[in-house]
């Protein structure tokens, strides 16, 4: 089943979330939402989502979904295919919404982002349970790809089986919880830290700060890309889990925690957390916070992306699955080679384009005309590439992160071992900001000499030079790259 529209059920921090992931996706979303500020805080979470998005994701991105808002459940559940609750954590108030909901559209997959509360409670009340799904996202949901599935004793399998791969087409890891339990996996785990973090603070023993201390420069940083078991694996050396067990096991018996008991939330100790909490942050609002929490989470997601791990698995899934693939080049004229947006960890303090990136986006117009002509990753691993010799970058102009740019090129020689290339960079407003020529030579990976390309990439080059030919020759060519 595709998905064109969805509802929300909803428009608060997780409903908000929602929204952004699907309209990025080109997802239409209604959504309902009693808050008579639900259509102010939606949009500024949609704002915050965008500018993640625009860091996060480096190509271009495509037609984005519309939002519109409802004043019934009823008119924002009709004919929609997707029905997301994100409604606050009472099972009466769910149950009330499943049934206006089930009494305007008994069709649509209805999928809830409780934190914990069973499905099997959540579709006791419905005429139609088999369709109730909880989908639990984690916040910001428009950039965390976790979303654990988990389905009620009346849950159709085929729903959940559907669910993994609409999730991860929205560039999601669908975890299927395959043990209905409280709480599923994640925030029985996330809840156990947080209770002893509050015995911590009831007891005086540390203040929130510290505390966050303590997670985010230590542990946090591990599980960024690696779970609890995989982290204490690691600490047990050559020896693995057995050994962290050997070594450590029996101090799991000692009197260190207080799991099993939470500590009295009283007016006077609510109010204690929340002032550590409101000193802790200081001058910086909500939204503040947000647009820090969500440069970081991109810098990391990024990181992981290039060493293929962790959450930048789905990252680089999704990335690819929704790339959209080039038009046959036309060698008749300049050949359109990068597509892109500015990522914010290329800019300088100023914020803008540092000179080194203008080389990597050139560097990106090259491989990409080097796949145009059939040295692509295949041809590699044959062992035969071509390898920059000379290069010349004229810088005209700046441009900052989050904006549109992209190259175009022209191929001014390629015959034998040469491939000399002139790239133009221009901002999306048309504006020249940089020209880049290149030389480069064929070699051997093998050897680490030069040699003749084979005779599929001469023969692709022999037709691009007849049609490249006809350009006239770019002004700066020739400049610093001798043409001999």
């Amino acid at each position: 089943m595709t998905i064109s529209k969805a509802a929300l059920i909803g428009g608060g921090v997780i409903g908000g979330g929602w929204a952004a992931r699907l309209i990025e996706n080109g997802i239409d979303v209604s959504v309902y939402d009693p808050d008579p500020e639900a259509e102010r805080k939606l949009n500024e979470v949609l704002a915050g989502a965008d500018r993640a998005y625009e860091k996060l994701t480096h190509g271009p991105r495509p037609s984005k979904g519309a939002v519109s808002f409802c004043s019934t459940i009823a008119e924002a559940v009709a004919g929609v295919g997707l029905i997301v609750e994100s409604v606050p954590e009472r099972l009466e108030i769910k149950r009330k919404v499943y049934a206006e909901a089930e009494a305007a559209n008994t069709t649509a997959i209805i999928a809830s982002s409780t934190s914990g509360i069973m499905p099997t409670e959540l579709q006791a009340e419905l005429a139609h349970p088999g369709r109730l799904i909880v989908a639990h996202p984690f916040n910001p949901v428009y950039l965390l790809p976790l979303v654990e599935l988990v389905a009620g004793e009346k849950t159709d399998a085929q729903h959940i089986e559907w669910a993994k791969d609409f999730y991860a087409s929205l560039g999601m890891h669908p975890l299927h919880c395959r043990v209905e339990i409280e709480g599923f996996l994640s925030d029985r785990l996330q809840e156990a830290l947080w209770r002893e973090a509050l015995w911590l603070l009831k007891d005086e023993v540390a203040t929130a700060e510290e505390l966050d201390a303590a997670i985010a420069y230590g542990p946090g940083l591990r599980w960024a890309q690696m779970g609890t078991m995989q982290t204490f694996h690691l600490a047990g050396g050559e020896a693995g889990m057995r050994g962290m067990l050997a070594m450590f096991g029996p101090c799991l018996k000692w009197p260190w925690t207080k799991l099993m008991d939470v500590p009295d939330l009283t007016d006077e100790f609510v109010e204690m957390v929340g002032e550590q909490c409101d000193t802790q942050a200081g001058d910086l609002t909500a939204r503040d916070l947000e647009k820090i929490r969500d440069d970081n989470l991109v810098a990391i997601m990024q990181a992981l992306k290039n060493n293929d791990w962790g959450a930048g698995k789905a990252l680089a899934a999704y990335e690819s699955a929704k790339r959209i693939a080039p038009p046959p080049p036309d060698f008749s004229g300049l050949v359109r080679t990068v597509d892109r947006i500015v990522p914010g960890d290329w800019t300088d303090y100023n914020g803008h384009m540092t000179e080194g990136r203008y080389l990597t986006a050139f560097s990106e117009a090259t491989d990409r005309l080097m796949e145009m002509i059939g040295a692509d990753a295949d041809y590699i691993e044959t062992g035969l590439s071509y390898f920059t010799v000379e290069t010349h970058i004229q810088h005209i102009d700046e441009v900052r992160a989050g904006e549109a740019i992209y190259a175009e090129t022209q191929v001014i020689e390629g015959k034998g071992k040469k491939l000399r290339l002139f790239h133009w960079l221009r901002h999306a407003d048309g504006r020249l900001l940089a020209t880049g020529e290149h030389m480069l030579i064929h070699v051997s990976l093998e050897s680490r000499g030069t040699c003749e390309p084979e005779v599929v990439v001469a023969d692709k080059l022999a037709e691009v030079m007849a049609l490249q030919s006809k350009l006239p020759l770019p002004d700066g060519a020739g400049r610093a790259i001798g043409v001999k």
